[in-house]
Parts: C-alpha cells; sequence; structure tokens
C-alpha cells in the first residue's frame, strides 16, 4: 500500500508495461566490472525531483536533477498538486539519465533508496510509486530513506568525519540541531517551533516584491535576501532575535516574521506606496532580517554545542559542526556560525553548496551508508508507507531545556 494518510489522495502507479519499456531503453552494457556496490538514490521529497548512482567508496558515477523553482516563483511558493505533476512528468527521465551518465545497467545495482520521509505526501507519493515498481522490476533490496538523515550524513560523502558529530540543519522546510552518534543513532536537541528559516525568508522576499526587483528577479527568496543585504545597512532596523530568554536550543521564526511584516507595512505608509511597490529601504530590511536570523541560530547553535561538550557527547579537542540544509548556502549565517565555533574550539564543515540543497547524491550516499552498516534493507516493500511528518532520532530537548546553560554573548562582526 502506497497511502500513509486519507488526505494525501492516491497515486497511480507506473504500469508495469511502461516500466518495462523504461528498463528495456537501456541496452547498454558498461564492460565494465563494478567492484564496489552501487546504489541508486530518487529524492522527490519536494519541489526537485533527483536521482544519482553511487559506489560504497563514495564515487558519483551518475547524477540529474530537475529544479521546479522557476515554476514555483511565478505561483509565489510551492502549490503541492504542482510540484506533485511535476514530479510525474520527470521522474523517469530524470532516474534515466542518472543512470545513463553512469554507464550503470540496472540489473548492475545493489539496491534502490528513495526518501519516504519527511515531505510533501503528494511529492513522496510519486517518488515511493515509481521506486517500489522498478524494485519489483529488478528484485533488488529497497531502502527507505528519512530525508533529514541523508543532509547529515552527506558531510561523510565529501570529508572523512567520524562520529559523534553536530549537526545543523537549515532549509525551507526544517530547522534542527542533533547529535548524530550513528547512521541512524541521532539524538534531538532543538527544533523550530513554527515555521523553518528558509520559509520565513521566502515569505519576507515575497513581502518585500523582491521577484520585481532586477537583481533579484530570478532568485529564490532567501537568495534574493542574501544579495541585497549585502548593500543595506543591518542597523537601521532593531529586530530581537527571538527566544532570549528561553535556555534551550529550539527556535522559533513566525513571531519576528509578524514583527517584520508589520514593519514593512509601516514603511509603505511612511514611503506612500502601494504593497506589491519595492520600498527604498528593502536592501536594509534584508541585511537586518537576514542578520538577526543569523543570530538567533548562532546562539542556539552555541548552546548546543556547550551542552554537548559538558555531557562529555563531543570530544572537547576536536568536535565537528555540520551544517547543511538549503540556507547552509547563505554566506552570511555560515559566518555567524564561523565565529561560534572558533569560540567552542569546534571544526565548522559544510557541504558544497549543490549537495546543501535537496539532490540524489545524498539519497544515494544515505543508501550506501546503510548498506554498508545492515540497516534498514528491505527484501520485501508490502506495507511500505510515505510519512509527511516525521521526527530525527531520539528527543532529549526537555533535557537540553533543564541544563539551561547561559550562552556567553559573542561579537557578530560579520
Amino acid at each position: 500500500m502506497l497511502i500513509l494518510n486519507k488526505t494525501a489522495g492516491v497515486f497511480s502507479k507506473p504500469s508495469k508495461r511502461n516500466m518495462y519499456e523504461f528498463l528495456r531503453s537501456f541496452n547498454f552494457h558498461s564492460g565494465k566490472l563494478f567492484l564496489h556496490k552501487l546504489v541508486l538514490g530518487i529524492e522527490t521529497s519536494c519541489d526537485d525531483t533527483a536521482a544519482a548512482v553511487v559506489d560504497e567508496t563514495g564515487n558519483v558515477l551518475g547524477e540529474a536533477i530537475h529544479s521546479q523553482t522557476e515554476v514555483h516563483l511565478k505561483t509565489g511558493g510551492i502549490i503541492p498538486p504542482v510540484a506533485q505533476q511535476l514530479h510525474r512528468e520527470n521522474i523517469q527521465r530524470i532516474v534515466q539519465d542518472a543512470l545513463s551518465a553512469s554507464k550503470v545497467s540496472p540489473s548492475e545495482l545493489s539496491a534502490i533508496a528513495t526518501t519516504i520521509k519527511p515531505g510533501l505526501a503528494l511529492s513522496l507519493g510519486v517518488g515511493l510509486s515509481f521506486s517500489l515498481q522498478l524494485v519489483d522490476q529488478l528484485k533488488k533490496p529497497f531502502i527507505p530513506i528519512h530525508h533529514m538523515e541523508a543532509h547529515a550524513l552527506t558531510i561523510r560523502l565529501t570529508n572523512k568525519v567520524e562520529f559523534p558529530f553536530l549537526v545543523l540543519l537549515i532549509s525551507g522546510g526544517h530547522c534542527l540541531l542533533a547529535l548524530v552518534r550513528g547512521v541512524s543513532d541521532f539524538l534531538l536537541l532543538g527544533k523550530s517551533l513554527d515555521i523553518a528559516p528558509g520559509d520565513m525568508l521566502d515569505k519576507v522576499a515575497r513581502r518585500l516584491s523582491l521577484i520585481k526587483h532586477p537583481e533579484c528577479s530570478t532568485m529564490s527568496g532567501g537568495k534574493a535576501i542574501e544579495h541585497l543585504a549585502k548593500q543595506g545597512n543591518k542597523l537601521h532596523f532593531d529586530f530581537k532575535p527571538p527566544m532570549q530568554r528561553a535556555r534551550n536550543c529550539d527556535f522559533s521564526f513566525s513571531g519576528l516574521h509578524h514583527v517584520i511584516d508589520k514593519m514593512i507595512m509601516q514603511k509603505e505608509k511612511e514611503e506612500g506606496i502601494e504593497k506589491g511597490q519595492i520600498l527604498s529601504s528593502a536592501a536594509d530590511i534584508a541585511a537586518a532580517v537576514q542578520h538577526t536570523i543569523a543570530c538567533h541560530i548562532a546562539k542556539r547553535t552555541h548552546r548546543a554545542i556547550l551542552f554537548c561538550k559538558q555531557r562529555d557527547l563531543l570530544c572537547q579537542s576536536n568536535a565537528v559542526l555540520v551544517v547543511s540544509g538549503g540556507v547552509a548556502s547563505n554566506l552570511y549565517i555560515r559566518k555567524a556560525l564561523e565565529i561560534v565555533t572558533d569560540a567552542t574550539q569546534c571544526t565548522l564543515l559544510c557541504p558544497p553548496p549543490r549537495l546543501c540543497t535537496d539532490n540524489g547524491i545524498m539519497i544515494a550516499w544515505n543508501g550506501v551508508e546503510r548498506l554498508r552498516a545492515g540497516l534498514g534493507i528491505l527484501h520485501s516493500t508490502e506495507g511500505i508507507r510515505y510519512e509527511p511528518k516525521c521526527p530525527l532520532g531520539a528527543d532529549i530537548s526537555k533535557e537540553v531545556g533543564e541544563a539551561a546553560i547561559k550562552v556567553p554573548r559573542l561579537k557578530m562582526k560579520i
């Protein structure tokens, strides 16, 4: 059964004939003997259709991605049925392109790994439907993937990072701090209590109508804010970072978003312009918003590092903080986190920008990690379901709050 809940709707599977024709299109034989295990990763958790083939040593043999950003920019945000339809239209081609680029025949794959949680129900369903048909036809093991676990482990593809390490995942849909103790062993230290930072940046960019700004017309909301902020004065507006009295590692962005929204409305009245026109102070607002978000994220991360060191959960001398997810590509936020890691004698590591956003490589690599560890490899897919909402690991955020660690003030000279 492919449906998790009644609201998700019914998904049409690709027909067996279509899948047979798809597999027949691979008439090449690589001619080379693959000495390593090979995993095909498929990702459709949100608005990107992606696939990749990775071997167990971390070599990316082939990848392909179809971005829906341009479509969703025009509609002012991701509309789930639209995202679903675009996944349906592109998934076969993307998987085919990734396999063709890798010169790997589907029969040579060791397993197929696919994101099944968390994400948009309609999007997850497309990837799972296609994957289960592929698994059924090829008689290959199936590895269900937790999207956040994949983001957290991507760094082990690009760097030699041993467990345990601290991870901060910041994106349009997620914001969390977790201690990674093993491939599927996570301790959740804190998470956003409302919206994610990337979502907030997108909302502010839409409210400022940055898509009408000549320099930002093709950029996502977060990228537009980062670009415009370079031209602005972050001190022109005094936004207070959220949750300053809460001594835990949770995040909150909706209250700040409300304050910013009211201030934009006030500035529009002052400048005598209609909603939808560009404010003369847009760059200053962008700079102040970005700075406030960076300070909030930095302080919660600082407390997480101190908590882990206090409890001997991280090495005292060579602790590692990994930052991933779409917002991790924001260089201003990254510099704020560098100030924290310098102050706490930690090493800050980020995957390359293209691996910070959703991609098939991280799913395939997570499949490799699970294959090597012998974890979650399914030889029967009966009853497998997708899960739009799913926590990561064991939640110890209450324990973190009870520790009530005071964070030393750091000068955010960025």
